[in-house]
């Protein structure tokens, strides 16, 4: 039995992913996601998202988290350091932070990632995810819809190539109006 791979991101609701577009983060949505990482023991990401998840959530050298983190943020950061994390890239020769670069053919990389004993991998970022829905290796989708609209940035799986169907197998509603919506690919007929 292979583990699951989960997706997860916060998007917009014009469909877009980029964190700069003023997405609101507030102690609820964090604690959501850090029980979404709890809910895996590894994480894959692909160079840019490794990067700037490493500059935003490794644990300083000093030990002691930045003054800017709130205890929400902080909670995140203590789940996220530790974990295994696989990089997909072909850019970087070497990484830290409790990683692994993954090379090779991306669909048998990610399939041999799933064979191993775990709880779960969870990916996170733009086009690494697209790239694993046009393989059908991923298991479950979670999207936090914000009630934002960004009007720019990279768009929620832009470029999947074949439609996919999809079952909504919880919504929660969070106080400050956004939703936390996973779904389930359903196997077409």
């Amino acid at each position: 039995m292979t583990q699951p791979l989960r997706y997860g991101i916060n998007v917009t609701l014009d469909g877009c992913v980029h964190h700069e577009a003023g997405l609101p983060t507030d102690a609820e949505s964090m604690a959501f996601w850090t029980d979404e990482l709890r809910r895996s023991d590894s994480l894959l990401y692909g160079r840019v998202t490794y990067q700037l998840m490493e500059s935003a959530w490794r644990r300083p050298e000093s030990g002691e988290w930045p003054d800017w983190m709130d205890p929400s943020e902080v909670a995140f950061s203590e789940v996220m350091d530790p974990m295994r994390k696989h990089v997909v890239s072909t850019e970087l020769e070497a990484v830290d932070w409790n990683a692994s670069l993954v090379r090779g053919e991306l669909g048998a990389a990610v399939v041999a990632l799933k064979a191993q004993s775990g709880r779960g991998i969870s990916v996170g970022g733009v086009r690494l995810p697209t790239a694993l829905a046009n393989l059908g290796l991923i298991d479950e989708f979670t999207f936090v819809v914000h009630p934002v609209v960004a009007g720019r940035g990279p768009r929620l799986l832009e470029g999947v190539r074949e439609q996919m169907v999809s079952q909504l197998v919880e919504r929660r509603e969070l106080a400050s109006g956004a939703t936390a919506q996973r779904y389930r690919p359903v196997a077409s007929a």
